[in-house]
Formats: structure tokens, C-alpha cells, sequence
């Protein structure tokens, strides 16, 4: 157990890896809620503490859990000790880990972690939901992120808050993408700035909602739903489009990064815009964009986001596409190939396919990485979603609770 102490509030509260723990009367899904995976970001681990003190548990049905992420770091009030430890859940790294009798504290979290993950999921009952619980360092509306699979884009439209995807595409490692590679729901929730009570309350609403609209809880149970839904509705100005990364402005280790100051999530800013100092030199903005999640805070190595609108009209095109499988026509296609014979992900030799945009790639659910100046792989995440555990569900089916 470690102390965890919330600067908005001035409180401080003890946790444990469990914050808390329901197990309903009756069957259900099972919810999976994460906070303080960075050690910086508490408003999560309180709004999950209030819930779990609240809640009717008769009300329950499934299971629910609440995870403190980086113990070690929460206790010291810092975004990690040695590594970030939602950079390094990757397949390779895990099984290193496994096999080190050298680890270091975030590593150690890491292990325990995943050894309670693989417990639920082994004795709890499907479908799934992974809710990863954060703040930012800039001012911002509350948002969701997501990897771009049909099913995580499905549930995020249950809530009053715009979406961010593509995120899998720049950063290497988060929790999520872990998770999405196994086909679960896995969202994000970015609740507000790190030391705001908006961004506890805003956590709180989150989490109500999510066990609403995941049928942990009837609607009809929880008489504060419509309070919840129009505070996030508020506090995210009514902005409820799908947005997507298109840039990111990546930082290397020991550099002097600074933000200029107020700049906010979600801000448009034109291209040439003054943004900030890097060893002393100035970083302008590279396009005409919004800004999205700008380090204000001295760990991290994303300086900057980028982000643009999608259209509704794609958003429906790339749905259509993928529930046919038309990337199997890729395939055939010169310089491109399956990287297995599960036809989990493709790859691309750049000395043939270049011609291919990756729009065309984004439609048909595929996110790239670079193998090396040639190759591109490519994953898929819709050929991993275990769609089955959630066609029949309301939020899926596009009714209402």
C-alpha cells in the first residue's frame, strides 16, 4: 500500500494495486478500469477511490476492478522512476522481462501487472473492457483515445466527448495497444490537466458511464446518468467528432524542450505558428492543424501532437470496408504481402508500393510501423477483435441503454 497524494484536493489517500473490487450477484460483463499508470497523474486513482467507495455493489453485475498502475511512481508523485511504464507493453519486452532477474521498479509494476491481466482473463467472464484512466499537462476538453478498431470506436461513441485515434501508430508500447493486439475494448480516457478537480469529477462521470453503457450497471440504477453524461457534454463544449493523429513532434532523451506557454488540446494554430524551443531553437508549426496534447511537464518525449477532423463519409467508408475484408485484395497486390499466415498484418516494400497513400491503408484498418527504409509493417487490429463477445450488445448494435 502507498500513499498517493492529489494536489487539486490537497489530500492524500492510501491504494493499493487494487483500488477496489466487485464481484456482482449476477453474470455480467467484466469492466477493467487502470489509473496512475503514470505516477504524476493521480486524478484517476482518486475518481476510481470515489466510485468504488459510492457504488451500490448489489447494483453490480459482472465484475469490476480498479488497477493502480505504477505504484513506486505514485507514491513519489513522478511519471516513472527509470522507464515510462506505458512505453514498454510490447509482446518482445514482456518476455524479456520474464526471463530477467535484473529489473528495475517500473519493470517490477510492469510484471505484476501482467500477471494480474492474465489472471482476469483467464477466470473472468467475457466480454471485456479496458478503461486506461489519464491527464495531460496542457489545458484540455476531456477526450477519448483509441486504437482504430470498429469495436473500440463503437463504445467511445457512447460518450459525449470527441475521439482521438491512430495514437498505436506513433508511440510504441502503451497498455492499450497491448491490449487492443488481443482484441479487447480498450479505450482511453484523458479526464482534464493533471492538477485540476475537473479532471477528478471528470473521471468520475467517465467511469459511471462506462459501467452503464458496458451493462455493468442498469440505467435505471443509476439516477445521476443524465448528470454525468451533460457534465462531460459541458466540459467538452458539445465537440464530439473523430479525430486522428496525423503528426507527432518526437523528442529524443536529455534534450531542452520547452512549450511556449497556454497553448491547449484541440486549439487550431496555423501553420509557421511559434510553438517552442528546442536546445534553443525555435519549433514552429509544421501545417494548418489542431494542437493536441503539448508537454508541459519535464518527462516525456512527445513534444507535440497534430490532429485533424475525419469525415463522418470515411468513418462510414472504412467501417464498410473492413466488415467485407476488402484489404485481402492488398495482398495481391505487387510489394505487398501477409506477414503470417493468420493474415494478421502486411507488409510493404516502399521500392514498389510507395504509390500507395496511407489514407487507403488508415480505410481498411491497417496502422503502419517502419521496419527499416524499405519495409513498412503493417497491423490490423480488426482481425484481432474478438467482435463476436460484443456484435449482440446494445452500444454495438448502435441502440441506446
Amino acid at each position: 500500500m502507498v500513499q498517493v497524494y492529489n494536489k487539486a484536493l490537497n489530500e492524500t489517500i492510501n491504494v493499493d494495486r487494487f483500488i477496489g473490487k466487485i464481484e456482482g450477484s449476477q453474470s455480467g460483463p467484466t469492466i477493467i478500469f487502470f489509473a496512475g499508470i503514470h505516477g504524476n497523474e493521480t486524478a484517476g486513482v482518486f475518481a476510481l477511490h470515489q466510485v468504488f467507495n459510492s457504488i451500490d455493489k448489489g447494483d453490480i453485475r459482472g465484475s469490476v476492478y480498479g488497477i493502480a498502475g505504477n505504484l513506486s511512481a505514485l507514491n513519489k508523485g513522478q511519471r516513472f522512476l527509470y522507464d515510462d511504464l506505458n512505453r514498454i507493453w510490447t509482446e518482445k519486452n514482456i518476455q524479456r522481462l520474464h526471463q530477467s532477474d535484473q529489473l528495475n521498479p517500473d519493470e517490477k509494476e510492469l510484471l505484476e501487472i501482467h500477471k494480474i491481466l492474465k489472471d482476469i482473463l483467464n477466470k473472468g467472464q467475457a466480454p471485456f473492457y479496458f478503461i486506461d484512466l489519464h491527464t495531460t499537462s496542457s489545458q484540455t476538453l476531456p477526450f477519448v483515445t483509441i486504437n482504430d478498431a470498429l469495436i473500440n470506436r463503437k463504445f467511445s461513441r457512447q460518450f459525449p466527448v470527441p475521439i482521438v485515434l491512430g495514437i498505436e501508430e506513433y508511440l510504441d508500447g502503451p497498455l492499450l495497444s497491448y491490449l487492443n493486439t488481443k482484441g479487447y475494448v480498450s479505450i482511453g480516457f484523458e479526464s482534464g490537466q493533471h492538477d485540476m478537480k475537473n479532471a477528478i469529477t471528470n473521471g468520475e462521470a467517465f467511469i459511471y458511464l462506462s459501467l452503464v453503457h458496458s451493462g455493468s450497471i442498469k440505467k435505471a440504477s443509476l439516477p445521476d446518468y443524465d448528470r454525468y453524461f451533460n457534465l462531460l457534454k459541458q466540459d467538452a463544449k458539445e465537440i464530439k467528432e473523430v479525430f486522428e493523429i496525423i503528426y507527432l513532434y518526437q523528442l529524443s532523451n536529455g534534450e531542452d524542450f520547452r512549450m511556449k506557454p497556454d497553448f491547449k488540446s484541440f486549439q487550431l494554430i496555423k501553420k509557421g505558428t511559434l510553438l517552442a524551443q528546442r536546445n534553443g531553437k525555435d519549433v514552429v508549426a509544421p501545417k494548418d492543424a489542431k494542437i493536441f496534447m503539448p508537454l508541459y511537464q519535464n518527462r516525456g518525449r512527445e513534444g507535440f501532437f497534430l490532429i485533424k477532423k475525419i469525415s463522418p463519409f470515411f468513418l462510414r467508408l472504412s467501417a464498410i470496408l473492413r466488415r467485407t475484408k476488402a484489404d485481402n485484395l492488398l495482398a495481391i497486390l505487387p510489394g505487398i504481402s501477409w506477414q503470417d499466415e493468420q493474415k494478421n498484418g502486411l507488409q510493404v516494400d516502399l521500392k514498389i508500393a510507395r504509390f500507395m497513400a496511407k489514407p487507403i491503408f488508415h480505410l481498411l484498418g491497417y496502422r503502419n510501423k517502419q521496419l527499416d527504409r524499405t519495409h513498412l509493417r503493417l497491423n490490423n487490429r480488426e482481425r484481432n477483435s474478438k467482435i463476436d463477445a460484443y456484435r449482440n450488445l446494445p452500444w454495438y448494435k448502435g441502440q441506446s441503454n
